[in-house]
């Protein structure tokens, strides 16, 4: 399919007239005076397609396999192996086309800060659509007042709480730690509530990079 869809967005499959699409008006105005944005409209294009090829296991018979090979064995991101992987093609195209001179309109190391930035935006854009954006908080409070906030939560944030008894060691007192999870959209209600009981509280909030249960979408 991308040797195909290659052939067709240029004009060139054997038989068939197709429409040209990469000399369009608008796409070669951005590549002969908006190279930047150019670029970053590419990266973005590329990075969704190879997130959804990589997201249901599939392949395309690319440098994607040695970067599936490298998650299973090593345990590193897709987007990262890509990035690492292309990395070292990149320095070497870009030396053998400064050293022949392939590219008299644009030098060849300018040629490759475009392409390790591509490569960034690309790869970034993988994980992203392979891990999902983080859509929820987990968030841990210490208070002394931590029957009030858990009620608080409860009754006015609409979340569930769970205590988890604690030992704080600089003061050496047993009490409960409360654990929450809300969205994003919940995140400011719920610090302007629990600092409205103590404003000494002491909270932990971090990224849940997906939440399963009742109030909460399964992650795409």
């Amino acid at each position: 399919m991308a040797a195909f869809f290659t052939d067709f967005f240029t004009g060139k499959i054997f038989g068939i007239t197709t429409y040209p699409f990469s000399q369009h008006e608008m796409i070669q105005t951005l590549l002969q005076n908006d190279f930047l944005f150019f670029n970053i409209c590419g990266a973005c294009v590329m990075g969704v397609g190879l997130g959804i090829v990589l997201k249901f296991r599939g392949t395309t018979a690319g440098s994607d396999i040695v970067a599936a090979i490298m998650q299973k064995r090593m345990g590193i991101k897709p987007g990262q192996a890509i990035m690492l992987i292309d990395f070292f093609v990149i320095l070497c195209t870009g030396t053998i086309i400064g050293i022949k001179g392939f590219s008299p309109n644009i030098p060849a190391p300018i040629l490759m800060l475009y392409s390790f930035f591509f490569l960034y935006i690309v790869s970034r854009i993988i994980d992203i659509i392979i891990d999902g954006l983080d859509y929820a908080r987990a968030v841990f409070i210490t208070s002394d007042k931590y029957e009030e906030i858990g009620s608080a939560i409860t009754l006015q944030v609409s979340r569930g709480a769970t205590a988890i008894h604690a030992r704080g060691l600089y003061r050496n007192i047993d009490r409960e730690m409360i654990m929450t999870v809300v969205s994003i959209q919940e995140l400011d209600k719920l610090e302007r509530t629990v600092k409205n009981i103590d404003p000494d509280a002491f909270m932990v909030i971090t990224n849940a990079h997906e939440v399963l249960g009742r109030g909460f979408r399964r992650r795409i």
